[in-house]
């Protein structure tokens, strides 16, 4: 099984999906814009061979130095998980004719307005949504949608560069803020509770499913730097209040042509109990969701992934054990972490149930909020009740803190 796999080192979890590759029995022919020399050993020991090009994200340019690469080698597939490259991932496919979704099977999973059309064209309930292109679009779908509303990149990933629109001034603001995106989905606003469904799938199948429930909502925690986000994976998913949401992902999929790999969805339960489509990727969440996964079925999902897009099983048993809540810290003041309050204490009472503490280290530089979910690191912690692991999740971000200057 020879398997080109775009991006195996950026982002960095993208060295455990080619771990799992390897750890199965594929070739990896790894491509990206980063020298060999420059790739950690821990991946360059699963690589079978290794092309750097010159801009990973130049679409055009890729597909055509990979087609002369593997020229006379053969190929079995063509992987991405990382979002901006999965659209690149399908044009190879169709070049080389190997088995995976088409490049217009993958639009509808990068292209967040034709992704709600199709889902709607099945019957299912979707924000309602205009394309903008210009600001007078915008005007226009604001005054043909009525406020409140989402602005939001078309092709975008996670919550960068979306906001919540109230009213004309709110949009003015947006606009303003968004000159760099070409294009944009207007939307209907939600107003509920979100979560996430992520599967892994074979034959557009999830063999495997979980749901995560965002404490707060993303926009919430985008837009308010001292918060800290918080997303919990859930233990039980045949409770009834998930049923609706669990048959809405699995409509989605099918209405979308979903082939093999990871996808990440995200959805609403409003306060009447309707269910609301949000938007799906063909490929994993990210900020350590699929670690969270792991640790809530003591399960490898990198390895299992790579043998459900290979060779089209999944091995592994996945009892859910636990509810598994990441927490992200947001240092307060700017510059270098000076301070970490309440950890020891938290760690002195709980740490049993902690299973990966990463904050920033005492004179690591604070990073940007603003661009990272990750913010400045987080902790991550287990428990098999809901509201205990809630109610830990809920001190971290209210006692744990960590200062900077």
């Amino acid at each position: 099984m020879k398997v080109v796999f775009l991006a195996p080192s950026y982002p960095p979890e993208m060295q455990q999906y080619t771990r799992g590759l390897a750890e199965v029995g594929a070739s990896v022919y790894g491509v990206g814009d980063q020298p060999l020399s420059a790739l950690p050993r821990s991946l360059k020991q699963h690589l079978e061979d290794y092309l750097q090009v010159p801009r990973l994200l130049d679409d055009d340019d890729v597909v055509a130095r990979v087609h002369a690469w593997m020229r006379g080698r053969a190929v079995d597939r063509v992987l991405a998980n990382w979002e901006v490259m999965v659209l690149t991932a399908a044009r190879l496919r169709e070049r080389f004719g190997v088995p995976g979704m088409s490049v217009a099977t993958v639009e509808g999973f990068r292209d967040k307005q034709l992704m709600k059309e199709r889902v709607a064209a099945a019957g299912l309930r979707v924000p309602r949504s205009v394309r903008v292109r210009t600001a007078t679009d915008a005007r226009e779908g604001a005054a043909r949608i009525g406020y409140p509303l989402v602005l939001k990149p078309i092709s975008g990933a996670g919550s960068a560069d979306t906001y919540e629109v109230r009213n004309e001034r709110d949009l003015e603001d947006a606009l303003a803020r968004m000159t760099h995106v070409e294009e944009a989905s207007l939307e209907e606003f939600i107003e509920g509770e979100e979560f996430t469904y992520d599967t892994v799938c074979i034959g557009g199948k999830p063999a495997f499913a979980n749901v995560a429930q965002y404490l707060p909502k993303p926009l919430i925690a985008r837009t308010n730097e001292w918060l800290s986000p918080v997303i919990v994976t859930v233990r039980d998913l045949a409770q009834p209040a998930l049923a609706d949401g669990i048959t809405l992902g699995n409509n989605v999929l099918e209405a979308l042509g979903m082939g093999d790999g990871f996808t990440h969805m995200e959805w609403f339960r409003k306060p009447d109990g309707e269910v609301v489509f949000g938007e799906i990727g063909c490929r994993p969440g990210g900020a350590c969701l699929v670690d969270q996964m792991n640790y809530t079925c003591d399960i490898d999902l990198f390895r299992e992934w790579a043998r459900a897009v290979c060779w089209n099983t999944f091995e592994a048993r996945a009892p859910r054990k636990y509810n598994a809540a990441i927490i992200f810290k947001r240092a307060i003041g700017n510059g270098r972490i000076t301070k970490i309050t309440g950890l020891n204490e938290f760690m002195r009472r709980y740490g049993e149930h902690v299973v990966e503490s990463k904050l920033l280290p005492i004179g690591a530089a604070r990073r940007n909020w603003k661009h990272t979910l990750l913010s400045d690191g987080h902790i991550l912690l287990r428990h098999p009740d809901w509201a205990t692991a809630c109610e830990l999740a809920n001190i971290v971000a209210n006692d744990v803190t960590l200062y900077a200057e």
